[in-house]
């Protein structure tokens, strides 16, 4: 039986069921993922250099796009390579890092969607202290708390996941994943197990936080048409991207957890994959085309 010591790879065996197509694939991921780079630059870009976009509600959806592209190069230079490739495998350091990269993605990204909501409720139910609680110090605040407590989270994660005896080095996936290399262990996982469910439970009460906002936000909507038009216009693309993040979030964590080998391989790849294709390049589109501003500045350049 190997040791933690002599397994330095992992092998990815999601790649098997895509040798017939491989050409096909790696065309439209590259498409894919050169489509997440353009969209995710130009929102960017846009609200860097339009002043007028120097507004909380513009630098978090940057932070949010900027969390897009670095979750997506955790993911896609790996993944095109191994299209090509006829031996998909992954070394031991290289697993970990992309786990980390992937995951920490995830988690900022609820986190910086949770800092929207609360700028939005700020914005709508207290909109005379808007500008003192959205404050420069307060802003660079919650996005420093969006981007650190993530990034300690999985780095907890990583650091007993890492430290673990494994008996195996197969994942039955198209990436390495945190949940897929714990199974792989040879004793038992308990920390491991405690650690997963306290994080749930964290982001599942940050999902609570956003529902409550909401229920502010549309009562004190409905009392106006002007209320109205600003939830219309400011919030309804929060919320899709929200749908869009929870929604890919728990299919993934479902499936990690409780998801059936009975499943086609290609259907359980899509299933893996599908919140690091979607979510990327939604978010950015969604914003882009339902706030005014933003889509107003966009088809000015263009017209220039």
């Amino acid at each position: 039986m190997p040791n933690r010591s002599s397994i330095v790879v992992f092998s990815l065996s999601g790649f098997n069921a895509t040798v017939k197509y491989r050409n096909t694939l790696f065309a439209l991921t590259f498409l894919c993922y050169f489509l997440i780079i353009v969209v995710n630059i130009c929102l960017i870009l846009t609200i860097i250099i339009e002043k007028k976009l120097h507004e909380p509600m513009y630098i978090f959806l940057g932070s949010l796009c900027f969390n897009g592209l670095y979750g997506a190069t955790g993911f896609y230079p790996k993944f095109l390579s191994d299209l090509l490739s006829d031996d998909h495998l992954i070394s031991r350091v290289g697993c970990f890092v992309q786990i980390y990269v992937i995951y920490s993605n995830a988690k900022i990204d609820y986190s910086i969607l949770v800092v929207m909501a609360y700028d939005r409720y700020v914005a709508i139910c207290r909109p005379l202290e808007y500008h003192c609680v959205m404050s420069k110090q307060n802003i660079v605040l919650l996005l420093g708390l969006s981007w650190l407590v993530p990034l300690c989270c999985e780095t907890l994660v990583i650091s007993l996941s890492s430290s673990l005896e494994l008996c195996g080095s197969h994942i039955d996936k198209l990436y390495c994943e945190n949940w897929a290399v714990v199974k792989l262990a040879c004793g038992a996982t308990t920390a491991n197990d405690i650690v997963g469910m306290v994080l749930i439970v964290f982001y599942f009460c940050h999902a609570l936080l956003i529902a409550s906002s909401y229920v502010q936000l549309v009562k004190a909507t409905l009392k106006s048409t002007e209320g109205r038009k600003k939830f219309m216009q400011t919030c309804l693309p929060h919320l899709c991207c929200l749908f869009n993040v929870t929604a890919s979030l728990l299919f993934d964590l479902m499936y990690s957890r409780y998801g059936s080998v009975s499943l086609p391989q290609h259907l359980r790849n899509f299933m893996a994959i599908q919140f690091l294709i979607i979510t990327p390049v939604l978010n950015p589109i969604i914003y882009g085309l339902k706030l005014t501003n933003i889509r107003n500045t966009m088809r000015g350049y263009i017209c220039r």
